[in-house]
């Protein structure tokens, strides 16, 4: 049972539950809260999301979904909303006309649940749609680099460090380590705040990787080659068609599921040791 009232902007709340051995305990579990993002007035999906980092989570969302590119990011405005069933929240954003017809071709439903990057897609040919293929701009991250970068990622979770109950995404260069972080209940709400984030702060996602704490699904590939990254590291293996899509739109896909990096996709760009000149970038 909630302990009361819970504010929109609350990343968690804390909960009573009982024990096998019947002890009481009282714990923090992340929030679940309706996200509405909204542009040019009109409502264009609405996900379940942890009620934090909500701009990086809608500029993200723009990013990703192809509404919108970088140079035609809109500002965004959070509302809080009070609903018959608790609280909610709006992320406003105007699109210049550029982005127009970008946004009427994406259509969606109104609800999204969290574990489901694709919800409220209304055609096959949406869930599957065409992704560019990503240019040469990064060489030379080492397997220890990409078990260090998932390694480094637990020490940027202090949401599930309380509540050991969400999904984080984080940015890594060499050199420089876990350059940004953003948590949340759903794994590509994760992977969209860090995008939206990494796009406010002006880092060049082709110079890096993005570390998952989640498995390798289709949009999680959709969403990393849409950013223009090239590298997607995760904790859990792909699936057979996540391969596919990535191997086509030139994305270097590894894990760690069995306790050694494989790499399913373009390994030219992970390698065993780091050259001695140290790493290469390509334009």
């Amino acid at each position: 049972m909630l302990s009361g009232m819970i504010p929109a902007s609350a990343p968690t709340a804390r909960v009573r539950a009982v024990s096998p051995e019947g002890v009481h305990v009282s714990r923090s579990l992340p929030e679940e809260t309706p996200v509405a993002l909204v542009y040019n007035g009109g409502t264009q999906a609405v996900m379940m999301a942890t009620p934090a980092d909500l701009v990086d989570f809608a500029l993200g969302f723009t990013l990703t979904e192809g509404i919108a590119p970088r140079h035609l990011l809109p500002e965004v405005e959070v509302v809080a909303h009070d609903t018959p069933s608790g609280p909610g929240l709006e992320a406003r954003m105007w699109l210049p006309p550029e982005a127009e017809q970008a946004l009427r071709s994406r259509r969606r439903a109104s609800v999204g649940p969290v574990g489901c990057g694709l919800c409220g897609i209304d055609s096959l040919a949406q869930a599957l749609r065409p992704l560019p293929v990503l240019p040469e701009a990064y060489a030379g991250l080492t397997t220890a680099d990409a078990r260090f970068a998932l390694g480094e990622l637990r020490d940027w979770q202090p949401l599930h460090d309380e509540t050991r109950a969400v999904h984080a995404a984080g940015f890594w260069q060499p050199g420089q380590g876990i350059l940004l972080a953003r948590e949340d209940v759903g794994r590509h709400n994760a992977l969209d705040k860090l995008i939206g984030a990494m796009a406010r702060a002006g880092i060049d996602p082709s110079m890096g990787a993005i570390a998952l704490t989640s498995r390798l699904s289709v949009e999680m590939i959709q969403k990393t080659v849409m950013a223009g990254c090239p590298i997607l590291l995760a904790v859990s293996a792909p699936t057979a068609r996540a391969v596919r899509i990535a191997d086509a739109a030139n994305l270097t896909l590894a894990s760690t599921s069995r306790g050694e990096v494989q790499v399913f996709t373009h390994p030219r760009r992970i390698v065993t040791r780091r050259r001695r000149e140290g790493p290469r970038f390509v334009r």
